[in-house]
């Protein structure tokens, strides 16, 4: 919407971004003001962590999208991805009418879904996540740990969850909406199995122990639809992931 203002309208490009905006927290029932956000400091290229050093590879401003090296080790993403091997299960979708689990054709990975704090080492990466985004443990969903095995795939989808839908309202009465995302990568993939953003044509390739961090909302709580991404076909190989969704609220 935002080229076509600027191309046949002949907006100028930041005051075509500011009225979607502003028609955005309309549609919401947002506020016009900012509310706290996960963010990662990224005024450096290596982030001193308690236990680690965290190297910064890419940022984006808009949407906000951090890419991450060594956020685990190489034992750590072994760890956690043999301590799921037993619990593999086809990966559900938010069903828009009512909010349940749906399996559906664009989602064909398999996956574990664990509770926050449920191992030490679980309690450990979340401690470290927490640290890197600002945000507290708390306003954290429990962690989705996924198997992509070759052919499989999530197409492009939002994080966020859609306050005009029925199924999507439901989960935002506990917690909140969904205000960052992490994409943890446990193994290098032979090919494919990229994470796309199709909107700003960004691909991010898996990188054992990289990860992705991504905003899902504006400052103002407005659901950035930058933030499309796409889970890519794996071409070959398996792809091993850890998926951690940050919230507005207490989870």
């Amino acid at each position: 919407m935002a080229q076509v203002m600027i191309n046949d309208g002949s907006f100028d490009r930041a005051l075509a971004h500011a009225a979607i905006d502003e028609a955005q927290r309309a549609q919401f029932g947002k506020k016009s003001e900012h509310q706290p956000m996960p963010d990662i400091d990224t005024a450096s290229n290596m982030i001193a962590m308690p236990d680690r050093n965290v190297d910064v590879l890419l940022t984006l401003t808009s949407p906000r999208i951090v890419l991450l090296g060594n956020v685990l080790s190489d034992e750590e993403c072994d760890t956690l991805a043999a301590y799921c091997g037993e619990r593999w299960a086809r990966s559900p979708v938010v069903a828009n009418h009512d909010g349940g689990n749906l399996v559906h054709a664009h989602r064909t990975s398999r996956g574990a879904m664990l509770r926050r704090g449920e191992t030490e080492l679980i309690q450990r990466i979340e401690a470290r996540l927490a640290h890197l985004a600002q945000w507290p443990v708390e306003r954290g969903e429990g962690m989705q740990v996924l198997r992509y095995e070759t052919g499989n795939e999530y197409r492009a989808h939002y994080d966020w969850f859609d306050p005009e839908l029925p199924g999507p309202r439901k989960h935002l009465e506990r917690g909140g909406q969904r205000v960052g995302t992490f994409v943890i990568y446990l193994n290098d993939v032979e090919q494919g199995g990229g994470t796309a953003f199709p909107n700003i044509g960004l691909e991010v390739q898996p990188k054992k122990g990289g990860a992705v961090f991504f905003a899902n909302t504006d400052a103002f709580g407005v659901p950035d639809r930058q933030t499309l991404h796409a889970g890519m076909p794996v071409v070959k190989g398996v792809k091993l992931v850890a998926n951690k969704w940050l919230r507005e609220r207490e989870y």
